[in-house]
């Protein structure tokens, strides 16, 4: 029977890492895919598969390391088999004083015990294997993708281009935000039983003037003095579109207003609000509105501060 270990290349005291490495190596190379024409590297591809299956399986090598299994993981001598222990009988076999067959007890319940892959036929005896495990699919891959503010906000659906050079056409979920992570089967790496996953995960950008807060979005306006003291419409932005925003009169800066539904898409099928924020603009130098404040009878009116305690 083959050696694992030579199989794959490695020494008896290789550590995991190691023994993923040098069959990721040699899966690469010996994969039918890229050995269309070389039925010889198929069947390399399979017996390298198997010793990585059985090298893989910390039981299974310890197994295999004092000798109980073989290098196809079949026992190595159950039994007596091959030692002398048992003997040919009539109906079945005897071993240690059990028999099977007609007058003995059903072995299968043994056999599956011991080797837990035994699977029971249909009469009352075991049929199968000895339960190898299935062929591992590929590596994992993982991205990150960036997402723009406005688009996170609107799932805008994003072009997503892969490690093989092949683009798809991502929608985001709602609720989507920065760490969120979404699974395209079998995007990721071949292996000889299927291919991995790509695992991406969203980070959403940062905006130059709207902020998240939740599902809402916060928005600082700038207005003038003019439209604080007057009130009036002015335009606003959204993450959707500009939209006409009326500013009350008498607006002191800090007064916030509400957009609804003009944030964030919510899991559950609605969407955040935006939150404005105005803020007064008062020009660096005007001298006429300078003139205007030192003549004011007003400016010395009242205390702004006075709930504060100063």
């Amino acid at each position: 029977m083959a050696d694992p270990y030579k199989t794959l290349g490695v020494a008896r005291d290789a550590t995991e890492a190691d023994i993923k490495k040098a069959y990721r190596k040699l899966a690469k190379e010996l994969h039918p895919d890229r050995n269309k024409d070389n039925p010889k590297a198929s069947e390399k591809f399979s017996q390298v598969t198997n010793a990585y299956d059985l090298l893989n399986d910390k039981d299974k090598r310890a197994r295999f390391d004092r000798g109980e299994i073989d290098g196809d993981g079949n026992p190595a001598a159950p039994f007596g088999f091959g030692g002398g222990g048992g003997r040919p009988h009539p109906g079945g076999f005897r071993s240690e004083g059990y028999e099977s067959g007609p007058g003995g007890p059903d072995m299968s319940d043994i056999f599956e015990g011991l080797f837990g892959g035994a699977q029971r036929g249909g009469g009352g005896g075991f049929s199968g294997g000895f339960g190898r495990r299935a062929q591992p699919k590929g590596e994992n891959v993982a991205y990150r993708l960036q997402v723009p503010f406005v688009e996170a906000a609107t799932l805008e659906p994003q072009r997503v281009t892969l490690s093989d050079g092949k683009t798809l056409d991502l929608k985001l979920p709602a609720g989507v935000e920065t760490g969120t992570q979404m699974k395209l089967a079998g995007k990721g790496e071949q292996g000889p039983g299927g291919a991995g996953d790509a695992i991406l995960t969203i980070e959403v950008q940062p905006h130059k003037f709207f902020t998240r807060d939740g599902d809402d979005v916060r928005l600082e306006l700038p207005i003038t003095l003019a439209e604080a003291v007057l009130g009036g419409s002015i335009k606003a932005p959204t993450v959707d579109k500009p939209v006409m925003l009326t500013i009350p009169k008498g607006t002191t800066s800090g007064k916030t207003l509400r957009l609804k539904g003009k944030g964030f898409h919510k899991k559950g099928g609605t969407r955040g609000d935006q939150l404005v924020t105005l803020m007064i603009d008062i020009p660096a130098s005007d001298a006429a509105l300078t003139a205007f404040v030192e003549s004011w009878d007003g400016r010395e009116a009242g205390n702004p501060r006075g709930s504060m305690g100063v």
